[in-house]
């Protein structure tokens, strides 16, 4: 099936091009583009073999660029042609029938001849100014949103296609992303193919999106599990969780801890992903060095986008994390997350930096970034003023203020805004957006907070997601 995330190979310059394909269609790359120009005749279908088996095993196609012959020569499911190649008759009487012909097109009359000719599908770009081919000229989503409506075969979009503006061709009607620096130039290709292959759920109906929470169970129903299932469900995606410690709790504080062991915990991660599965997991109250060692393991078994929140101390003072916990968090979580969220306090235990000022946040989220984190949320709502939030994502600051409500009404705001985050992730919404759209979520739960209790009380996620959803009473 001609859909989803295609990876676009750009030679073999480090011998790591079969290992890069292999980590990007584990992160769900659904068609793989061989394109080489180097090399004997003997390298390249020695190559396009190997990503021939790779392909296979993943259940992803293979595709050749320019040369039926070697795609012939290794068995590949079809050849990539440009408009200066050879005529897909041609083309289709050397690979016979059932072989897929893909051809490159940059307007309404090159789509609908290739589509008369016989192609299986039509490559359009460039959608944006790309560094991989200088020469590439820029036509843009709207053109392809015409090229859409006139053509019926699938639309392959490429050139220039990142993760942030991905969504706009999809929008305009492309059934395949192509890229090629953006997974093949990324340190992590497989964290980076899932970020693109996540988008791909934007089109499927509600519940959109699969998220697992990994994390502790709250009596009292503000935050942990409970908030974590709240907030998907009632944002339109689908809950699973693992509990990984029991807690008597309500809003004046924790009163008693009962951590789970943590091969029932295995048990039933394993049960959740070895079925269902999960295109996001939310991590919160992991309590000790066993269990933190163990989602560790499962998320890179996994190879899944991890939200992790890192709880430590409940809204009453309560110990949610021991204290030698703290090292294994930093050591063997941390570098396989793909979104830390660390409230101030939090904060300053990972990073030892005492944080007072916006600032101080900066220079926390930097040392942060140097522990293995794909990207870094530091949350600022224990500073005085307005809420401020500030994202490292890819080298970039990005700020999120809001409104600061004066009100004890805020247990669980850390464990909802992080479930709001990995629910908009796995409803394919980037990573930017997804922060932007928590935390006005979380605001608008701290808002309504319906006053609950004696102590400090639980938001309003009902109300949220109303408002997060334009939707009204």
């Amino acid at each position: 099936m001609i859909s989803g995330l295609y990876a676009i190979t750009d030679g073999n310059r480090d011998g790591r091009l079969v290992a890069r394909v292999g980590a990007a269609l584990r992160g769900g790359a659904r068609m793989v583009q061989y394109r080489e120009k180097e090399g004997t005749d003997e390298e390249r279908i020695a190559i396009a073999r190997e990503l021939k088996e790779l392909c296979q095993a993943a259940g992803a196609l293979l595709i050749v660029n320019d040369s039926p012959a070697l795609a012939l020569a290794c068995q590949a499911d079809g050849v990539h042609l440009g408009q200066q190649d050879m005529a897909i008759a041609e083309a289709r009487a050397i690979l016979g029938r059932g072989k897929i012909i893909g051809v490159s097109t940059r307007t309404v009359e090159l789509a609908r001849k290739a589509e008369q000719e016989g192609a299986d599908y039509i490559g359009v770009g460039a959608m944006f100014p790309t560094g991989t081919k200088s020469d590439a000229i820029v036509i843009g989503p709207q053109k392809l949103a015409e090229i859409r409506r006139e053509v019926k075969i699938p639309i392959v979009a490429i050139g220039g296609i990142s993760r942030d503006n991905a969504s706009e061709v999809l929008a305009a009607g492309a059934d395949v992303v192509a890229v090629v620096s953006a997974l093949m130039q990324d340190p992590d290709p497989t964290l980076a193919a899932r970020e693109f292959s996540l988008l791909f759920n934007s089109r499927l109906p509600y519940p959109r999106g699969r998220v697992l929470t990994i994390a502790g169970s709250d009596s009292g129903g503000g935050a942990g599990i409970q908030a974590d299932l709240k907030t998907a469900t009632l944002l339109g995606s689908f809950g699973m969780s693992a509990i990984t410690a029991l807690t008597a709790q309500n809003t004046l504080g924790v009163t008693d801890i009962h951590p789970a062991p943590p091969e029932f915990i295995a048990a039933q991660i394993e049960a959740v992903l070895s079925d269902i599965g999960a295109d996001v997991i939310k991590v919160g109250m992991l309590f000790s060095p066993e269990i933190i060692r163990l989602v560790a393991a499962n998320i890179r078994r996994y190879a899944l986008p991890a939200v992790v929140d890192p709880v430590m101390i409940a809204k009453g003072g309560a110990s949610l994390l021991r204290e030698e916990a703290v090292a294994a968090l930093r050591q063997e979580l941390l570098p396989l997350a793909y979104l830390i969220t660390p409230n101030i306090p939090e904060a300053e235990v990972l990073t030892g930096l005492a944080i007072r000022t916006e600032s101080d946040m900066e220079k926390a989220a930097a040392r942060l970034c140097t522990m293995g984190p794909r990207n870094v949320l530091v949350k600022g709502g224990h500073l005085e003023g307005d809420s401020v939030d500030l994202l490292v994502e890819g080298g970039r600051l990005h700020r999120f203020h809001e409104k600061r409500f004066d009100t004890p009404h805020t247990h669980g705001t850390g464990c909802t805004y992080s479930a709001a985050i990995a629910t908009f992730l796995a409803q394919g919404i980037p990573l930017v957006q997804a922060v932007q759209r928590g935390k006005i979520f979380i605001t608008e739960a701290i808002r309504h907070a319906p006053g609950i209790g004696h102590g400090h009380g639980p938001v309003n996620h009902f109300r949220a997601a109303l408002n997060a959803l334009n939707l009204t009473l």
